[in-house]
């Protein structure tokens, strides 16, 4: 039988990750010393315990992959566009912008992938601190077990 206190403690390991707000790398920090200061107390806590880590770890190699796919883009466009600054002197400084390019639009548009995901993550830790809160497992969707 689960009592309220582990699952406080299993709600606070999910709510910590938003920690990363205030302090830097703090959706690992937080949630792996709440994690390892109470996963002997009940299996509830371990499990849920690992389950924000392991999302938390599956969202770094997320972003990171995405962050790769996209930087070539904006490398391509950057070379592409240089230039785009015709100085003759003073009296003939204009600043020509063309069509943008195609690769922009790519990169645009794992641009928005990217916030479309973080607004993903927010609803998906939230949704993960109340059932922890009921007293129910959670399994994060698209989460890699890194931790098992």
């Amino acid at each position: 039988m689960l009592d309220t206190h582990q699952k406080n403690i299993a709600t606070f390991i999910h709510l910590s990750t938003f920690s990363r707000f205030v302090i830097p790398l703090g959706n690992f920090i937080c949630p792996i010393i709440l994690w390892i200061a109470n996963k002997e107390k009940s299996e509830f806590i371990d499990n849920h315990g690992k389950q924000a880590i392991n999302f938390q770890l599956s969202i770094l190699l997320y972003t990171i992959i995405l962050g790769t796919i996209s930087i070539p883009f904006f490398i391509f466009k950057l070379f592409h566009g240089l230039d785009f600054i015709d100085f003759n002197g003073f009296n003939d400084f204009h600043i020509s912008l063309g069509k943008p390019s195609p690769l922009l639009y790519i990169g645009g548009g794992i641009g928005v992938i990217a916030v479309v995901g973080f607004i993903i993550e927010l609803v998906l830790i939230i949704k993960a601190s109340l059932k922890a809160r009921d007293g129910e497992l959670y399994q994060y969707p698209l989460s890699i077990n890194f931790i098992k």
